[in-house]
């Protein structure tokens, strides 16, 4: 079974997590919400709790097949002060695993130099903050093994993208008919 790991903060953007985290989970991905603040408890942008999995330094994630950073303020400023955060993703970029990010949270990826030569896509205003090889402006893009996201808008999109990554073609196509995707309404 594939496994994601999805890091939140005081201050993420809670639809953006939890859309990413819903359609990975209907496709059977096994998703672990990690926060990287002192509690399991945070409280999103909107002021929603949300009490994860685990906290970031009692986690193993060697079993993890990718990372995902939703945006959110100030959540995305929360991971970006993580200095564990970065050398984890830094590691799954060398390791050669998949990383996905959407919003403001790609710049969490920029910090960390693992954009340098790749194709992204962030929130509109934050490109500098990605250091990015060709800022596409795009709903989603996907370099080799990392996937961004440009906003809460994204997120269905950026969900079913994922699962395309990690399970395939059609298991995204049974999620997309599932979730009464307007592409599947005729």
């Amino acid at each position: 079974m594939c496994k994601v790991t999805v890091f939140i903060a005081d201050g993420t953007e809670e639809t953006e997590c939890l859309t990413i985290v819903d359609l990975l989970r209907r496709a059977g991905i096994e998703v672990r919400l990690i926060s990287v603040m002192e509690t399991e408890k945070i409280v999103s942008s909107h002021k929603v709790t949300i009490i994860a999995d685990g906290k970031f330094d009692t986690e193993d994630y060697s079993d993890s097949d990718m990372l995902f950073i939703p945006g959110g303020m100030p959540g995305v400023t929360n991971m970006l002060a993580h200095e564990g955060l970065a050398d984890l993703i830094r590691k799954f970029n060398e390791d050669g695993k998949r990383i996905g990010a959407v919003c403001a949270g790609p710049a969490v990826l920029g910090k960390a130099g693992i954009l340098t030569e790749k194709k992204a896509t962030c929130f509109p205003g934050w490109e500098d903050k990605l250091s990015c090889g060709e800022y596409t402006g795009e709903l989603v893009t996907t370099d080799g093994l990392i996937t961004t996201g440009r906003g809460l808008g994204a997120c269905i999109e950026e969900g079913l993208e994922i699962i395309k990554m990690l399970k395939g073609e059609e298991a995204a196509a049974d999620i997309k008919r599932r979730i009464q995707h307007p592409d599947t309404i005729s």
